[in-house]
């Protein structure tokens, strides 16, 4: 796809919500939400949305905000493209060698996928078409379901969600196998036999804790397993848990670039791939990984937790891509997602349908988000 785009400004900015009851994983804990929003304006006055991922460390949003503005946002103003890719292109090819020599090649990767989102909802804007049918979708009816249920008293806020919709569901575990089989008996109770059940247990166990919960959870009928092992342990280990159980691995929010992915397809015991556009890839790589994934003979579900407008455009790249995967939701109050993620807050029996609107289809109210803003 060609429109040929000439940038005439960047913009970021910082907001975050407190949580009344903190996020609570196997390996910390989030006592607010931030969002990263980024901006980019054409020279017609037309500004694309982008969201950048910074949940960790708590001062993440604030360093991103400050490498959009010093290395990235200088590469593009006062600049011609002839398409997203190519911003894109420039981006990493420009910021290569500094995000080796910095030893931070991840925020680089997460400003860069949020910029690369910013450019295609401003391309989509300027042809008047929404994101997913600009990479090449056909149905905008998509898949969902509730993560982020906490350890405490899951199956209060599960119960919630059900009513407004979800009919799958993914629960935090990695708190020890009493605590965990008894929120997943709750869960059972509550939603019944035919919801559809996943836990994830945030890189929370080696192998041997793993080989001994995986038949404690069997009997709970799980969609799947994410992130049981560290994602940085050999795939010989994630094979060896594979071929002790029944349930399906997921696995990819915590893989990085072409070449580790290529590396998860073709040696990974995965039956979910869940890669995140936001921390790697955008929209611009991630159209052509979720095509690999499907084609691999792996369910796609892409994992998102951040702001409405990341989410948004992950809900628009499972559309494009297809495959009958489902897109997360975080199931825990946050403004900053529900007032930015347009048609993903009306959610029924587990499915959501994006909109015809042009580019992601969401107009942010800066004025509304103002008492979350912090600068950076």
């Amino acid at each position: 796809m060609n429109i040929s785009l000439t940038i005439q400004s960047v913009a970021a900015r910082v907001y975050r919500y407190p949580l009344e009851t903190p996020v609570q994983t196997s390996f910390g804990i989030m006592r607010d939400r931030p969002m990263l929003l980024v901006g980019v304006t054409a020279d017609s006055g037309v500004t694309g949305w982008g969201e950048v991922w910074c949940n960790f460390p708590a001062v993440g949003a604030e360093h991103r905000a400050r490498l959009v503005d010093s290395v990235l946002a200088p590469l593009l103003v006062g600049q011609t493209f002839e398409n997203p890719l190519a911003v894109f292109e420039r981006m990493s090819g420009a910021t290569a060698v500094l995000a080796i020599q910095s030893a931070e090649p991840g925020p680089f990767a997460q400003s860069i996928a949020g910029l690369d989102t910013a450019i295609w909802d401003l391309a989509g804007r300027v042809a008047s078409a929404p994101v997913w049918r600009m990479l090449g979708g056909d149905d905008p009816e998509i898949g969902v379901y509730a993560s982020g249920l906490n350890p405490t008293s899951p199956e209060v806020l599960a119960e919630r969600r059900y009513a407004d919709g979800y009919r799958a569901f993914k629960l935090k575990i990695g708190f020890g196998a009493e605590r965990d089989i008894e929120n997943l008996t709750r869960l059972r109770q509550v939603l019944g036999p035919d919801a559809r059940l996943m836990v994830d247990v945030n890189q929370g166990w080696s192998l041997a804790q793993a080989k001994d919960m995986t038949p404690l959870l069997e009997p709970f009928g799980l969609d799947w397993l994410e992130e049981p092992l560290r994602a940085d342990r050999p795939w010989s280990e994630w094979r060896v848990l594979q071929d002790s159980t029944g349930i399906a691995l997921a696995a990819g929010e915590n893989i990085m670039g072409d070449e580790a992915f290529d590396a998860a397809i073709g040696q990974a015991p995965l039956g979910v791939m869940q890669p995140d556009l936001a921390k790697w890839g955008g929209l611009s790589r991630g159209l052509p990984l979720a095509k690999n994934i499907l084609k691999s003979g792996r369910r796609y579900c892409p994992h998102y937790l951040g702001g409405g407008i990341g989410l948004l455009a992950s809900g628009h790249l499972l559309a494009a891509a297809g495959g009958g995967g489902m897109l997360e939701i975080d199931s825990n109050p946050n403004p900053l997602r529900s007032m930015l993620c347009g048609p993903l807050g009306a959610i029924d029996n587990g499915r959501a349908t994006l909109s015809d609107a042009p580019g992601l289809g969401v107009e942010p109210d800066l004025e509304a988000l103002r008492p979350f803003l912090v600068g950076h």
